[in-house]
C-alpha cells in the first residue's frame, strides 16, 4: 500500500516533494470546481513511491528559504528595538549580526550552489543548530541580569528559526524533538543568566512559541505539497495532451500521407505493374525507416537542415515528385533538433499536399537565411486553390502552422487558382 503523501511529507520533510508518481488522482487536476478538502484529500492519498526527479530534488531545497528570510528580517528589527530601548549590548549584537550574515550566506548558497547528495545540507543544519545554542549561551552568560529578558529575545528568535528550518528539512518529528530538547536547554540558560526563579513563565512562553514555529513550518510544508502535486497533475495533463497532438501530427505527416501516396494511381501503373509494386514497396520501406527514427532516434544536431531537405527530396522522388533544391550556403546550419524536425515535417506535409492536389509533379525547395532565422520556401506551379474554398485535405495546413509555432517560428501559405502555391516556413536560429 502506498504511503500517504502528506503524512510522509510531514514526517520526513521537504525531500518527499521530489517524488514523482506515474499518475495522480483525477480530483487533483479536476477542471470542475471541487472543495478544498476534497482536493487536499486527493493529494494526501497520492503516492510517494515514484522515482525522485533530480530537478525536483534541487527544487526542494528552496523550502528552507522561508526560515532564512524570517531570521534575516526579524533579527535586525529586534536588535534595533534593543538598542533604542536599552542601548547596545555586545553579546546580543554579535548574535544578531552574525546570524544575519550567516543566513544571507545560506540564502545565496541555496540559490546558487547545487547540493546533489545532500551532505552540505546536513552540515549546514548541524552548524545552524550549534550556532543557535551557542548564541543563547553567550547572551545568557554576558548580558546584565536586569537586561536579560530584553537581550534574550535575539537568540530566542534565532532559535525559533532553527526549529522551523529543521521542521521544513527533516519533518515535524525533528522540529518537535528540538522543542522537547529545548526545555532543559532553556532551564540551563535561565540558570546561567540568574533567572531560574522565572522558569515557569519562561518555559510556557518559550516552548509555546517554538511549537508555533513547528506548526507554521508544517503548514508551509502542506501548502508546498498541495501546490507541487497540483503542478505535477497539470504538467502531466498538458504533457499527455501535447504528446497526443504531436503523435497525431506525426501520424498524419508520415503514415497517413504515405498510405495515401501509395494508394494514388500513377500514369504508368497499368503498363508496368511490377514497377508500380516496386515503388510501393520502396515507399513502404522509406516510411518504416521514418517511423522508426521518429519513435527511437535520440535527439541531436544531426547533419543540418540542408541534409534533411536533401533526404526529403530523395524520399519524395520515390513517390513521383521531382523536387529542385536551391540551398543557400548558411553560416552555421545548427538549428536545434526540435526546430529542425518542425521544418522538416512541415515541409514533408507541404510536398505531399503538392503531390496530391497541385496537379504537378515538380516543385522547388529554397533554403535561405531570412530575418535572423532560416526560411524554407516550397513553390509549385500547379493548379493552386482559393483559400476560402480549399480542397479536401488542405485543412491540415493548420498542423503545419501549429508545428512551426511550437518551435518559435511561423508558416505562411499563399495560393491562387491557376498560379500555384507557395509555402514559407520560418524558424529562428
Amino acid at each position: 500500500m502506498a504511503a500517504n503523501f502528506l503524512l510522509t511529507l510531514l514526517s520526513k520533510g521537504a525531500g518527499v516533494l521530489a517524488s514523482t508518481p506515474p499518475e495522480l488522482p483525477d480530483e487533483i487536476d479536476d477542471p470542475e470546481p471541487v472543495s478544498a478538502l476534497r482536493r487536499i484529500g486527493a493529494v494526501a492519498a497520492s503516492s510517494t513511491d515514484g522515482p525522485r526527479s533530480s530537478l525536483m530534488v534541487r527544487a526542494t531545497r528552496y523550502a528552507v528559504l522561508l526560515p532564512l528570510v524570517y531570521r534575516i528580517g526579524t533579527l535586525p528589527i529586534a536588535w534595533v528595538w534593543l538598542v533604542a530601548a536599552y542601548g547596545p549590548l555586545p553579546a546580543a549584537t554579535i548574535v544578531a549580526w552574525v546570524g544575519v550574515v550567516a543566513n544571507l550566506a545560506g540564502l545565496v548558497w541555496v540559490l546558487r550552489v547545487p547540493d546533489r547528495d545532500g551532505r552540505t545540507t546536513r552540515l549546514v543544519l548541524g552548524a545552524d543548530l550549534v550556532f543557535a545554542l551557542a548564541g543563547g549561551v553567550l547572551v545568557s552568560a554576558v548580558a546584565p541580569a536586569s537586561l536579560y529578558w530584553a537581550a534574550a529575545w535575539i537568540p530566542f528568535l534565532n532559535w525559533t528559526g532553527t526549529v522551523g528550518l529543521w521542521t521544513m528539512c527533516r519533518g515535524v518529528p525533528a522540529g518537535v524533538t528540538l522543542v522537547v530538547l529545548g526545555v532543559p536547554v532553556q532551564l540551563g540558560l535561565l540558570a546561567l543568566g540568574g533567572q531560574l526563579p522565572m522558569w515557569v513563565p519562561a518555559l510556557i512562553g518559550g516552548t509555546g512559541t517554538a511549537l508555533v514555529a513547528v506548526v507554521v513550518a508544517a503548514g508551509t510544508l502542506v501548502l508546498l505539497g498541495v501546490a507541487t502535486r497540483l503542478a505535477l497533475a497539470i504538467g502531466m495533463r498538458l504533457g499527455v495532451s501535447g504528446e497526443r497532438a504531436r503523435t497525431e501530427r506525426a501520424l498524419h505527416d508520415t503514415v497517413l500521407q504515405a498510405l495515401e501516396a501509395m494508394a494514388m494511381r500513377g500514369p504508368g501503373d497499368a503498363d508496368d505493374p511490377a514497377g508500380a509494386l516496386a515503388r510501393v514497396r520502396a515507399q513502404a520501406r522509406a516510411q518504416a525507416g521514418e517511423v522508426r527514427r521518429g519513435i527511437g532516434a535520440p535527439g541531436g544536431q544531426g547533419e543540418g537542415l540542408a541534409a534533411e531537405l536533401t533526404g526529403l527530396a530523395t524520399e519524395m522522388a520515390r513517390e513521383g515528385l521531382r523536387a529542385k533544391l536551391a540551398l543557400t550556403d548558411l553560416a552555421g546550419d545548427t538549428l536545434t533538433e526540435a526546430r529542425r524536425a518542425a521544418v522538416r515535417d512541415a515541409a514533408r506535409e507541404a510536398l505531399r499536399n503538392t503531390l496530391k492536389h497541385a496537379g504537378t509533379r515538380e516543385v522547388v525547395i529554397r533554403l535561405a537565411e531570412h530575418d535572423g532565422g532560416i526560411a524554407v520556401v516550397i513553390r509549385d506551379h500547379g493548379v493552386g486553390y482559393d483559400e476560402d474554398q480549399r480542397p479536401a485535405g488542405f485543412g491540415v495546413s493548420s498542423s503545419m502552422k501549429a508545428r512551426l509555432t511550437e518551435a518559435g517560428g511561423w508558416c505562411r501559405i499563399d495560393s491562387k487558382p491557376g498560379h500555384g502555391t507557395r509555402v514559407t516556413l520560418w524558424v529562428p536560429r
